[in-house]
């Protein structure tokens, strides 16, 4: 061999090496791919980093493993039962939805929960009542129950059932009234006494429900985060009342009065920002009016409430 062809033939190596190992590393990532000879589905596998040296030589390391995927998220919903016949919310995080009002109409459907019913929680929709199709047009939602909806129960109980469901479905801003079908078809009356739904319903054919404090957020099982709103409508003295956070030892956390934009007898909306701090990890919300003959408490709501952490 010539001296020229011998320093060609040492150029020419470190760049046969670099090839070698690309073709290697190749065939590792199809045999990977078609999951082996079996052709069943293989888990992943580390991946391996080729490296290749000045002087043509290389050497693969592991990569890292692929960290844990994130939790998933979640989306909030309020429902509207009933608390000692008046309208009460409770809030729950549901998987993340794209149908924030199919997600509440199912999660009203189901009932309250073990903790909701110890809150006080209860609904007067039959157990058993089935969402078949949920539809909004324009301000209007158009909801579709199975028959199980219409059955038993008097007039307060029809009542109720209806109110629940407007005000779950009104609580998000475009919709502001509801249309119900049963099977399929329109409602004109619902119950044996009749109960006339011939027009989609608003929040204002429902107000008798609502209770003289009616806390909308909050609801019985939220999560609270330093600070957080308290909002809702009320119908007492002057329009003010008290909201005091405790923790589960009955430790008082902080106490604020609270104004509506109206007094009794009308009724006002409410809307306070109130900040706290604990290391409590759950805890309850108490609102409440005092009476102006011997300062004992009158129209108190209790909701349980856990706090996020830091």
């Amino acid at each position: 061999m010539t001296r020229r062809a011998a320093a060609g033939l040492g150029r020419l190596l470190p760049l046969l090496l670099i090839a070698a190992a690309v073709v290697v590393v190749a065939g590792a990532a199809l045999l990977a791919a078609c999951g082996g000879s079996s052709g069943g589905s293989s888990t992943a596998q580390p991946t391996a980093t080729v490296t290749v040296t000045a002087s043509g030589s290389a050497t693969a390391s592991p990569s890292p493993s692929p960290s844990p995927s994130a939790a998933p998220a979640r989306t909030t919903v309020r429902v509207y039962f009933l608390r000692d016949g008046k309208l009460g919310v409770a809030e729950r995080r549901v998987a993340r939805t794209t149908m924030p009002a199919t997600a509440s109409m199912k999660e009203l459907l189901a009932g309250p929960t073990s903790d909701e019913s110890a809150a006080g929680l209860t609904s007067a929709i039959p157990a058993g009542t089935r969402l078949l199709a949920l539809t909004i047009d324009g301000t209007t939602a158009r909801v579709d129950l199975s028959s199980r909806f219409a059955s038993g129960g008097g007039s307060l109980s029809m009542t109720a059932r209806v109110a629940e469901i407007v005000y779950t479905l009104t609580r998000f801003p475009t919709v502001s009234s509801v249309q119900f079908l049963v099977d399929g078809s329109p409602v004109d009356a619902l119950g044996g006494e009749g109960l006339v739904l011939t027009d989609p319903q608003t929040r204002a054919d429902w107000r008798d429900l609502e209770p003289a404090i009616f806390v909308e957020s909050p609801g019985v099982g939220a999560l609270l985060q330093s600070p957080f709103m308290l909002t809702g409508t009320a119908s007492v003295f002057e329009g003010s009342f008290q909201a005091r956070l405790v923790d589960s030892s009955g430790r008082r956390i902080v106490n604020v009065i609270v104004q509506a934009s109206r007094g009794a007898p009308g009724r006002g909306r409410f809307s306070k920002e109130i900040a706290f701090s604990t290391s409590a990890k759950s805890g309850t919300l108490i609102v409440f009016d005092q009476s102006m003959e011997d300062g004992s408490r009158q129209d108190e709501v209790k909701i349980p409430v856990t706090f996020a952490a830091d």
